[in-house]
Order: structure tokens, then sequence, then C-alpha cells
């Protein structure tokens, strides 16, 4: 009986330490977005590509525009707030970042679209 005790304590303990895990998780990358980018992308969307020129440059979506993450808050005159956004880059880490920026901003519909990789099967 004590041995029960113990597997349920540890249970709990590992069920409670995952959901604040992924909390933070969704904290930092945001929350999956239920949007079809692929439908955004096809009426219009900006796809902004954050990752370094350099990167860029070894392959990109033929629809993106290239604006570095660093360079991001004083090139926002180049993306028009009248139309849906998403961003991109190599894994997704940036690109959360890039969202925030854009959001604080004013753009009213932005969206992260993780990998430009994973925008790729959209084009």
């Amino acid at each position: 009986m004590p041995t029960m005790c113990i597997l349920s304590h540890i249970v709990k303990w590992i069920c409670l330490n995952f959901v604040l895990y992924m909390g933070i998780l969704s904290a930092i990358f945001g929350k999956k977005s239920t949007v079809n980018l692929g439908e955004l992308i096809e009426n219009g969307a900006q796809i902004i590509d954050v990752r370094t020129s350099g990167e860029y440059q070894q392959g990109h979506l033929k629809k993106s525009k290239n604006i570095p993450l660093d360079r991001l808050p004083s090139q926002l005159s180049k993306i028009d707030k009248s139309k849906p956004v998403i961003t991109c880059c190599a894994s997704g880490m940036r690109s959360a970042s890039a969202k925030g920026i854009l959001s604080r901003a004013g753009f009213g519909e932005v969206h992260n679209g993780g990998s430009w990789l994973n925008l790729k099967k959209y084009m």
C-alpha cells in the first residue's frame, strides 16, 4: 500500500511539472495558432522572414520579405498595417519575438508561422 501511495505522488508531481512546463513554453512561444496560414497566404498575407540576410539568401519563400529581427523596429514602414502578417524564421523563436514587436506596434493581425520551411507547403 505505501508503494502505491508513493507512486501516486510521483505521478501527480510529474503531471503538475508537465503542465507548468507547457505553460512556460506557451508564454514564451505563444499558443499554437488555429488560423489557416495557407488561406491567409492565398488571400495576400505578408510573409516577413526575420532571419539574417545571409540565412535568407541560402533559401527563402518567393513571396516573403526579409527584415532581420534586429532591424525590424526601424523598418516597420515596409510592412502594410492593413494586411495580415505572418512572421517566420529558422525555428519559430525569432518569429515569435517579431510577432510581439509587430503587435505592440499596432499591427492588427499578426501570426507566428514558425519555420519558413513550415510555410513552404503553402506555396
